[in-house]
């Protein structure tokens, strides 16, 4: 018995089929019908999930935070997705990206030259792409910072890692629990117990 029928799909509905290759960074932009945070890693389209309640408030938390700390050369966006090459095209959480990158209201997607710091919050559907796919392609693009960001009894604990430019890897500079306090890529306080919080 086919799932499709489970998920009020019928016998006329059609899937994208790809093209030989694969799909290319561009065609997200003009694929119809795709679900919303849909994701290219290595040609191949990546459905997410249903976020958890953990999920949405540790990426409200982080956004806020960091656009109250965050000087002028830069901005943060949640949910925009960083055209690494013409097979990937993934979306992290949260990123930070120079000012000067923002093209207007129509932009959907960022140059890995345009951001700052690019943060996954790992999600049960995607362990193995948060934990080893996409920062070895982030680092590959020399994207300078990352966070990885996984839950703890309800409590969001910040693994943080900076570029070593000589291997275009990246290197393990602390993990942070309750409290995230950093001084690149620029100075950033954050109380991590205040995640459920309205007002942090």
């Amino acid at each position: 018995m086919s799932a499709a029928r489970e998920y009020g799909l019928d016998d006329q509905f059609e899937w994208p089929r790809p093209p030989e290759g694969g799909w290319t960074a561009d065609d997200l932009d003009r694929l119809p019908n795709l679900p919303p945070h849909t994701e290219l890693i290595d040609g191949s389209l990546v459905l997410m999930s249903p976020q958890t309640a953990f999920h949405a408030l540790t990426m409200r938390l982080l956004e806020n935070a960091l656009l109250a700390l965050a000087p002028d050369s830069v901005n943060v966006i949640r949910e925009m997705s960083v055209r690494l090459d013409g097979r990937n095209r993934p979306e992290p959480d949260i990123l930070v990206f120079r000012s000067d990158a923002y093209r207007g209201p129509h932009q959907t997607f960022f140059l890995p030259e345009d951001v700052v710091l690019a943060i996954e919050v790992v999600s049960a559907d995607s362990e193995d792409r948060d934990r080893e796919v996409k920062p070895r392609k982030y680092a590959e693009a020399d994207i300078p910072h990352f966070w990885r960001v996984e839950e703890n009894v309800g409590l969001p604990v910040v693994y943080v890692f900076e570029l070593e430019p000589g291997t275009s890897s990246y290197v393990p500079t602390g993990i942070f629990h309750d409290r995230l306090k950093v001084s690149v890529p620029f100075p950033i306080d954050i109380d991590l117990t205040a995640v459920g919080r309205r007002r942090a």
